[in-house]
């Protein structure tokens, strides 16, 4: 879906940190186990996954830092068998956007639900972009609702 992001090297995994045992990074993938499953087409066996937040920046610093949130995501998407990629920008004009994606084939069983879902979602972008009328398509895992999830289950965390 993403293939290969066009962003400044230092942003890819190759080049991140270890926080394999900084305890935010396990609290934090451990909360971010569900909404990875929740990031998945429905009936497509758990492929297809992608989970993008979009954080105001300072909260993102608050919660780590991108590269910890990065961290946090590598390891949840690992712990669902994913073969993951992440990406994170701080200081966009939309705040810090950070996003992990499922690579891994997907078999036949579950090809055309996942081909159907990201048709789904590009139809969806594109009314936006276009501002048709009518109604949109229905859209279940749009960032907005994903960053929500996410502040939702952090504040769970620190409660």
């Amino acid at each position: 879906m993403f293939g290969r992001l066009r962003c400044p090297r230092w942003l890819y995994d190759a080049d991140v940190a270890s926080y394999a045992n900084d305890p935010r990074c396990i609290a934090l993938a451990e909360a971010l186990v569900p909404l990875l499953r929740r990031a998945c087409p429905e009936n497509a066996g758990g492929y297809g996954g992608s989970l993008q937040l979009n954080l105001d920046d300072e909260e993102a610093v608050a919660m780590g830092g991108v590269q910890l949130i990065r961290a946090a995501m590598r390891r949840a998407a690992r712990s669902l068998n994913w073969k993951v990629e992440t990406a994170g920008w701080p200081g966009t004009q939309h705040g810090t956007i950070v996003l992990v994606h499922d690579r891994r084939e997907v078999p036949e069983p579950y090809a055309r639900v996942v081909n159907d879902d990201m048709n789904d979602r590009v139809r969806a972008a594109l009314h936006r972009v276009w501002d048709e009328h009518g109604e949109p398509p229905v859209q279940r895992r749009t960032p907005t609702l994903q960053t929500q999830e996410f502040r939702a289950a952090v504040a769970a965390l620190t409660s």
